[in-house]
């Protein structure tokens, strides 16, 4: 798997630990990264990798082990000390001044410029810049002004005009539609053609073999696999490095006549924490016994539209009609009486009360009835007895029911979510990136009871940021950008063909689907 004798090294890490309250993120971890190559380091969320590249980038110190830069020992006190000696990293935050143009951002903190701004001279050096690498962006242009994807960008020329030599993306495909993907992917390429090197951090098995021409994958802090040439290796054995048994990744999603709408959303209007528009006319609707998906990069809407949906937020025009009845504008406790389950994006603060027990959690929607209540009181034997069937049923792995969630690995408390939710027998359920942060095996546990779902009649629509997960679970789906609906398009089969994909990913950055069927049939004609 990996050479017998490696070339000279860029980066060495060795032995790394880095502990926490309570947590031991990174356990003697060894890390090696060649002169350009684009190296994964590959895990689940918590698996320690964007600790152990926080303290390669200078952000945290090590409580054990060594660093080698080009096979000298070093020790970073900062990112500024990490950038010094050639190592940067792009976060998956960025950290942009909004109301300050490409320029002034790449420049900032620098020493040059140290009094006067020759701003032409500057604009130029980084245009330049961005042409040697394909990192195509107006220098004068604002941050606000920028698609996600632009702004990658400028993170990229930030490191890159400071003179590093080896580049840390995490998790930089998160925030970004189908076609930036591939652009990200040429970028670098071209930057490891041109003697840079990359680490690549993801826990997307798919991009990882795409892209990486070596991986190393943590679990709970520790490696598990070493600087293995991705050329050959599958999906399947690298997840059984992630997450240390055997995943199905083939979704068994059976042919079905939906029935009568159960969710329709008409010209809905709202506005976000801000006070500015985030939905401006979305319409759409969900039948009985199907997934419809709602694709779209991050921050176009979402959120808000879930949170309406679901009475957690006021519109200001539109109709959100459950089962006959208008629900917008009321109150939460309206919409579960007309048979609706929630599981929102935040299970920790919103989906869940963290330090109320397995128990306290799974009756929240059933304490006022019985056999949970009689009269004004609990019946905690009933409640009890209510949570041990659930934790059976969904495989909630926890010693007593009497645990409180805090405690729960992010897998297991989504399964308390979904048991809670689906318990109810809903008629609609609205899901919100119901797998983030989740290992591959919490994934296909979170899948099969979505599908559950879909077989027994209940209408489900499904928000993502993962277009896979859309495309494999959904019977449609409708692209949301900028708060407006480009488009609807069926799903045929769980492996749609790269031009339905592409489409979608035309309409994640904001072409309407009109246009692109007009422009299409232009080209044929």
């Amino acid at each position: 798997m990996t050479d017998a004798t490696p070339p000279s090294l860029i980066v060495e890490m060795q032995g790394i630990v880095k502990r926490f309250p309570g947590v031991l993120a990174n356990d003697h971890v060894d890390f090696e990264l060649r002169p350009g190559e684009i190296h994964a380091l590959l895990g689940e969320n918590g698996a320690g990798k964007s600790t152990l590249m926080n303290v390669l980038a200078g952000l945290y110190r090590q409580d054990a082990g060594i660093i080698k830069v080009k096979g000298s020992l070093v020790e970073f006190s900062s990112p500024r000390a990490a950038i010094q000696a050639g190592i940067g990293m792009v976060h998956q935050h960025f950290m942009l001044v909004p109301s300050q143009t490409v320029t002034e951002n790449i420049l900032l903190g620098l020493d040059d410029p140290r009094f006067f701004m020759r701003l032409n001279e500057y604009d130029a050096k980084i245009a330049k810049l961005g042409e040697r690498f394909g990192l195509k962006v107006d220098p004068r242009a604002k941050i606000w002004q920028l698609s996600v994807g632009e702004q990658q960008r400028v993170e990229l020329l930030k490191m890159l005009y400071r003179g590093a030599n080896v580049l840390i993306m995490d998790e930089p495909t998160a925030v970004l539609a189908p076609t930036e993907i591939e652009g990200l992917f040429q970028t670098l390429r071209a930057m490891v053609a041109q003697g840079k090197s990359v680490i690549f951090i993801s826990h997307k098995l798919q991009e990882v073999t795409a892209i990486a021409d070596r991986v190393t994958v943590l679990r709970r802090g520790k490696v598990t696999a070493a600087g293995v040439v991705t050329k050959g290796v599958t999906r399947q054995e690298l997840a059984r490095l992630m997450v240390g048994r055997e995943v199905v990744f083939s979704i068994d999603k059976k042919p079905r006549q939906p029935g009568e709408v159960i969710l329709d959303v008409k010209d809905l209007q709202a506005e976000n924490d801000k006070g500015f528009p985030a939905l401006r006319g979305v319409s759409l609707h969900v039948r009985a016994g199907e997934i419809v998906g709602v694709a779209g990069v991050a921050g176009n809407g979402q959120t808000e539209l879930s949170q309406v949906i679901a009475g957690l937020r006021k519109c200001r025009q539109g109709e959100v009609i459950l089962n006959g009845d208008r629900v917008n504008n009321r109150d939460t406790l309206y919409g579960i009486q007309h048979g609706m389950a929630y599981v929102p994006e935040d299970r920790t603060h919103v989906g869940s009360a963290p330090n109320l027990s397995v128990t306290d959690n799974v009756i929240m929607k059933k304490y006022r009835k019985p056999p949970i209540s009689r009269g004004s009181l609990l019946d905690m034997g009933a409640a009890t007895n209510f949570a041990k069937e659930l934790k059976q049923a969904y495989d909630i792995m926890v010693p007593t029911v009497n645990t409180p969630v805090r405690l729960l690995s992010g897998g297991n408390l989504q399964r308390v979510i979904l048991a809670r939710e689906i318990s109810g027998q809903p008629d609609f359920m609205v899901a919100v990136q119901p797998t983030r942060g989740l290992d591959v095996g919490a994934i296909e546990g979170v899948h099969r009871l979505l599908l559950a779902q879909r077989e027994v009649g209940a209408a489900v629509l499904l928000i993502s940021e993962e277009l896979e997960e859309l495309l494999s679970l959904s019977d449609r789906v409708y692209v949301i950008y900028e708060g407006k609906i480009m488009g609807e398009v069926k799903i045929a089969s769980t492996e749609p063909d790269q031009s339905l994909i592409e489409t979608i990913g035309q309409m994640m950055t904001g072409t309407p689907l009109e246009q692109i069927r007009k422009e299409g049939s232009l080209a044929h004609g």
